[in-house]
């Protein structure tokens, strides 16, 4: 049985994915920085019926010993790491650069950028002993180069995963690992991460127009956990991008934002 591997899966798109993994009997290992979410999250996930087993393992993306430990933690629970995702994140304040403070700039860096890049260099060594598996790091606004007050560094961050991600993917294949690197491209989720700053330490008041744009574009994550999910599950192709929200998905939306009104935040 196949073991997945998933940080910042305490809730969001994290756990929803996790539930879609053990609907199809993959085994999990959960991790986020509160041991009480995600046993609530484990929880959650064992009322499904399945054959799989759900593991936790507190983790803190910022610190590589963390990281090296939740690999340790799954090998020991389940042997190998199958599929490993990249999920943790933080958004960022809404406010225009010079007005972050040097500690918000660099928590969001840590955990969006440094978090994915120190997580797959430890799970592609650990792949490369097992002679298989997959990696997957998730894109999100700025990945296409689109920009917007309030996102600057948040953006800049996933412009650089993005880069990173295919980088990876390209020494993966010129170095025949046999390793899978993919990037996971989910688009706007409604959930508490859009109106969260810096994992809940500061709240986000968003403007009437960006709630506009998010009614028309968005969508709940478990909907895009489960096209993301299966996608993953047959991809055998490095350098994969699993696109849910597609430039013409998005151009239908805003066509026919008249007739099909949403409001995800009555």
């Amino acid at each position: 049985m196949k073991t997945v591997v998933i940080t910042g899966s305490a809730r969001g798109l994290g756990l929803e994915m996790a539930k879609v993994f053990r609907q199809n009997n993959l085994n999990l290992v959960i991790s986020d920085l509160n041991k009480e979410n995600l046993e609530k999250a484990k929880e959650e996930l064992e009322k499904i019926n399945s054959d799989s087993k759900v593991g936790i393992c507190v983790c803190d993306v910022t610190k590589s010993s963390d990281i090296e430990n939740l690999i340790k933690h799954t090998k020991k629970e389940f042997n190998n790491i199958d599929i490993w995702i990249n999920n943790a994140g933080v958004n960022q304040p809404e406010k225009p650069i010079w007005e972050l403070t040097e500690k918000e700039i660099d928590l969001v860096l840590d955990i969006d950028l440094k978090g994915a890049i120190i997580g797959s260099k430890l799970v592609m060594e650990e792949m490369i002993k097992q002679k298989q598996g997959a990696i997957y790091n998730i894109e999100g606004y700025g990945s296409n180069d689109a920009k917007m007050l309030g996102l600057s560094i948040y953006g800049t961050s996933k412009r650089a995963i993005t880069y990173f991600t295919e980088a990876l993917a390209k020494e993966s294949e010129e170095k025949n690992t046999g390793i899978i690197v993919g990037k996971l491209s989910p688009g706007i989720m409604i959930t508490d991460f859009i109106t969260n700053a810096l994992g809940d330490k500061e709240k986000i008041n968003l403007s009437e127009k960006t709630k506009k744009v998010y009614n028309i574009l968005g969508d709940y994550p478990d909907v895009v956990a489960k096209f993301l999910v299966e996608n993953m599950l047959i991809n055998t192709k490095n350098n994969a991008k699993i696109e849910w929200l597609t430039n013409r998905k998005a151009a239908w939306r805003f066509m026919t934002a008249g007739f099909n009104k949403r409001d995800f935040f009555k």
